[in-house]
């Protein structure tokens, strides 16, 4: 296997990968609850569970 003939400076390392930056996640409003969430992602809200406005699920026991 190949082998480096120098040692990778910390300051050389790091100036390469300045390009990797954590990218804050695009957010959505829910159009039925007004909840802000991620795209393409279901929510809970108050025990019921919305995926995009519509009720997927309920954990609310109606008696």
């Amino acid at each position: 296997m190949a082998h480096p003939k120098r040692k990778i400076s910390k300051q050389r390392r790091d100036k390469r990968r300045t390009h990797y930056k954590i990218e804050a996640p695009t957010l959505a409003k829910d159009p039925t609850t007004g909840e802000i969430h991620q795209y393409h992602r279901g929510h809970f809200v108050d025990g019921d569970f919305y995926y995009r406005g519509k009720l997927v699920y309920s954990t609310n026991e109606e008696e």
